[in-house]
């Protein structure tokens, strides 16, 4: 199946260079209420992935993944830079590690 999002793969590094970003408010069903809820999405367009060219989405919805992407935000510093996330396990004791690469400045 054809997808203009980025879903990560648990285990799997994946190297993403984000061009701009936005919010977006979501209505998701919650897993043990089945209650609809909105939450806040922060969404990145995506240039390069795995080095090459791309034109897609990355969305984050955690809070633990947002805490390593929105230091990056002040300035759109987050373009100097190439992002290589890997998700640690699945379900609700999911982690990330994140690698952050400057990118050579061009002359």
């Amino acid at each position: 199946m054809l997808s203009n999002y980025i879903r990560l793969i648990p285990g799997d590094p994946t190297k993403m260079h984000f061009t701009d970003h936005y919010y977006v408010e979501r209505d998701i069903l919650e897993r043990e209420s089945g209650k609809p809820k909105k939450v806040s999405s922060h969404v990145f367009y995506v240039n390069e992935l795995g080095g090459e060219p791309a034109s897609r989405t990355f969305s984050v919805l955690s809070q633990k993944l947002w805490a390593h992407l929105e230091p990056f935000l002040e300035n759109d510093r987050f373009r100097d830079y190439d992002f290589i996330i890997t998700q640690i396990g699945d379900g609700f004791l999911k982690d990330w590690n994140v690698q952050v690469i400057k990118r050579p400045t061009e002359s």
